[in-house]
């Protein structure tokens, strides 16, 4: 079996794109103090066609090394722009957007049991490496998943939460 040559992965990755870029979902990063996590964040976006990063709080901005170093030029395919707090960016969103918070709460549905509706469009919440999102976040959400896990540690890094997530949604959209 022979891997694919660079054109063939970007054309194929432009035609893709453009039709996912349609969905109209954003990410929403709570105070991810990363810049690695964020960088991370960007490509996985870029690949599943989100349409843009909302950076609040003490999360890292696109003009930060590290981001660029970690998301090889997705901080320029996915728009983003920075947000004081993430209260004020939520309250702006959920005009247009179902909040959907990825946090372990109480009342959290997982992630495989999560009935996507292709008529909505959504914005995803992930939080902080230690404290998740904030509490006053997954009050104001529509939606709060969470990804079933059976290890020890019951925790996933931020960026690799935001790949299955996506990933899940990506997938439901390529059915529909």
């Amino acid at each position: 079996m022979l891997k694919k040559t660079m054109s063939e992965i970007e054309e194929a990755h432009f035609t893709d794109f453009k039709k996912l870029n349609e969905n109209h979902s954003v990410v929403v990063l709570d105070n991810v103090r990363s810049a690695h996590n964020v960088g991370s964040i960007f490509r996985t976006s870029d690949c599943f066609g989100i349409k843009k990063i909302f950076l609040c709080g003490i999360s890292s901005p696109v003009d930060n090394r590290e981001v660029q170093k970690t998301a090889l030029g997705a901080e320029l395919s996915v728009p983003s722009s920075k947000r004081e707090d993430t209260k004020s960016c939520i309250e702006e969103l959920e005009k247009e957007y179902e909040i959907v918070s990825i946090e372990q709460t109480k009342n959290s549905v997982y992630l495989n049991k999560f009935q996507w509706d292709i008529s909505k469009k959504y914005a995803f919440v992930f939080g902080n490496e230690v404290d998740g999102v904030d509490e006053l976040i997954i009050g104001k959400s529509k939606h709060v998943i969470e990804i079933p896990q059976v290890g020890l540690k019951h925790s996933l890094n931020v960026a690799n939460s935001a790949s299955i997530v996506l990933w899940d949604y990506f997938n439901f959209l390529n059915e529909s």
